[in-house]
């Protein structure tokens, strides 16, 4: 996930709505038929593929849903109520959504204060996921300000249980995402995997797992491919990003992620990896054929 005021900054958006459906296109390389079948990725058909939205703040969603269309892929990640019309419209999929309230990864369920306001916005969102199509919804566990493990874990653990019922009942997996807390997220208490598994064995369903963010748990654990090997059942998600400086996954950074997916792939999972890396380059254009080239390193 993005850096404290970058994210905040795209969940505000997301909340409100997309901006600037342009007449204008930016994207004039994807909006003719030539082009379209130019830009068409020739799929493996292994990995479910998908984009977080906000890595791609000046692409207006709708041009954004309509390069993800022409590349061929069918999903966009970390998606808000408001726009589920926009990706039905392109037949794409909400393959990481948000409930429509306040979303705050630093005022989570570790801490009880907020326990009412976020059992009614999952409460509300869930049913209306059901509706749409969608079952992953994210959730946070929110900074420790002071507490320890253990209190976060149980605090966590009273307050998902509330919403964890209405889950189950219509398909819902809420998944906790792990975030580091070396650089982009200081105090953030799911900040290790163990922790997470460890909160997912105390629920004890199979509607909560884990969001495996590589970027992230490369900087606070490193050991990726290990982890899931050993941790697969807990992850429901995953998401990219290239380390250090949370660009491109090419060779520019240390991980190889064509590795990382073929260990993905051998562990069965059968759901979504979104890319999530914060594109270097300067113009719309570039940034999406950076998202393209990611799509094709992690096509194994």
């Amino acid at each position: 996930m993005p850096d404290n005021q970058n994210r905040r900054n795209a969940i505000k958006n997301m909340l409100v709505g997309s901006a600037a459906l342009g007449s204008s296109s930016m994207l004039s390389s994807f909006s003719t038929k030539e082009n379209s079948k130019e830009n068409q990725l020739k799929l493996k058909g292994n990995i479910n593929h998908s984009v977080c939205q906000w890595c791609y703040g000046s692409v207006p969603l709708e041009e954004l849903c309509q390069a993800v269309k022409e590349m061929g892929f069918g999903a966009i990640d970390l998606i808000g109520p408001k726009d589920w019309p926009m990706l039905q419209k392109y037949g794409l999929y909400s393959s990481m959504s948000y409930h429509g309230g306040s979303v705050s990864l630093t005022n989570g369920f570790n801490n009880k204060t907020y326990h009412e306001q976020l059992v009614k916005d999952y409460l509300e969102v869930i049913p209306l996921m059901k509706q749409a199509g969608y079952k992953n919804l994210i959730c946070f566990s929110g900074s420790r300000n002071g507490m320890d493990d253990e209190t976060g874990l149980k605090n966590c653990v009273e307050g998902l249980k509330k919403i964890l019922p209405l889950a189950e009942k219509n398909g819902i997996i809420i998944q906790m995402e792990l975030l580091n807390s070396k650089v982009d997220h200081k105090d953030y208490m799911c900040d290790k995997s163990a922790w997470g598994v460890e909160l997912c064995k105390r629920l004890g369903s199979e509607n909560f797992k884990l969001l495996y963010d590589i970027y992230h748990m490369q900087i606070d654990e490193g050991d990726v491919i290990r982890t899931i090997q050993n941790n697969h059942q807990y992850f429901g998600h995953y998401h990219t990003g290239g380390v250090p400086g949370r660009n491109e996954i090419d060779e520019s950074q240390e991980l190889f992620y064509p590795a990382i997916m073929k260990a993905i792939l051998a562990t069965g999972f059968k759901d979504y990896v979104a890319q999530e890396f914060i594109p270097t380059a300067k113009d719309n254009k570039g940034k999406l054929a950076n998202l393209k080239k990611a799509i094709q390193i992690c096509d194994v």
